[in-house]
C-alpha cells in the first residue's frame, strides 16, 4: 500500500533532491504497515488514522490508550501502529496535552510525544523498524536527533550493532552539540564503515584496480556509489 507520492519522492532523491530526514507521507497513513513486502498478510489489516476523520480519531485514541498499557509483545508492527495513532491523535487534538487527555489511561504527554516522533521518521528508517532490524525503543532515541545526523545515527545503529542504551547516549551527545562522528567514536563505531559482500569477480576486479591506481578499495567504491546514487 505504498502511495504514488512516496514512490515519486523516492525517485526524486536520486535526481538530486534533498534526502528526506522527516516523514513525507500523510500523518497516520500506513505506508510501511500496509506494505506487503514488509508486513506480509498483516498489510491488509493496516489501519489508517486520519486526524480529520472523527471515527478514525476515536480509533487512534483507543489505540494509544491500549498501546500505553504496555501490551505490545514487542511486536514491531504493532509499535509502529501505536506510533501512528499517537501522531494522528496529536494532529487531531492540536497538542500533546489534549491528546493525552483524550487517550486517558496511562498515556502521558511524554509517552505520546516520543512515539509520535517515531511516526515522523523517514520511510527508510521506519522500514528497518518494521523489519525488526532497529528496535522501536532505539528508534525513539533516533527520532530525538534532527537533520542528517538522524539518518547517520540510524545507519550506524545497524552497522555498528549499537544497543538501545548506546543509541540513547549518542543521541543525547549530538543534541548537546557533539558532532555525530565524534559521538559514535565514543562507542567504537566509525561513521561510514560498512561491511560489503561482493561477487568474487567484482571483488577480484576491485582489488586489481585499487592496486594499479594506488587507491584504497573504499575510495573506488565510494566514487562509484556517489555517481550511481546521484
Amino acid at each position: 500500500m505504498t502511495n504514488d507520492r512516496t514512490r515519486d519522492r523516492s525517485r526524486g532523491d536520486r535526481d538530486g533532491d534533498p534526502i528526506p530526514t522527516d516523514r513525507e507521507s500523510p500523518v497516520g497513513s500506513p505506508v510501511i504497515r500496509g506494505d506487503e513486502s514488509v508486513a506480509g498478510s498483516h498489510a491488509r489489516e493496516a489501519v489508517q488514522f486520519d486526524p480529520d476523520d472523527p471515527a478514525r480519531l476515536a480509533d487512534a485514541a483507543d489505540t494509544v490508550r491500549q498501546f500505553a498499557s504496555g501490551d505490545t509483545n514487542d511486536d514491531h508492527l504493532y509499535m509502529l501502529r501505536g506510533a501512528a495513532a499517537c501522531a494522528a491523535l496529536v494532529r487531531g487534538e492540536g497538542s500533546y496535552k489534549a491528546a493525552a487527555e483524550r487517550a486517558g489511561g496511562t498515556a502521558t504527554v511524554s509517552f505520546i510525544r516520543k512515539w509520535a516522533r517515531v511516526h515522523d521518521l523517514p520511510r527508510s528508517v521506519r522500514k528497518q523498524v518494521a523489519l525488526g532490524r532497529i528496535a522501536p525503543t532505539a528508534a525513539k532515541h533516533i527520532a530525538r536527533v534532527g537533520g542528517e545526523a538522524r539518518l547517520l545515527l540510524a545507519w550506524a545503529t545497524l552497522d555498528g550493532s549499537l544497543t538501545v542504551r548506546e543509541v540513547r547516549s549518542v543521541a543525547s551527545a549530538v543534541n548537546d552539540g557533539v558532532p555525530i562522528a565524534q559521538a559514535l567514536e565514543e562507542h567504537d563505531v566509525e561513521l561510514g564503515r560498512i561491511e560489503l559482500v561482493l561477487p568474487p569477480e567484482t571483488y577480484r576486479d576491485l582489488r586489481r584496480t585499487a592496486s594499479i591506481d594506488d587507491a584504497e578499495p573504499g575510495e573506488l567504491v565510494a566514487a562509484a556509489l556517489e555517481e550511481f546514487l546521484n
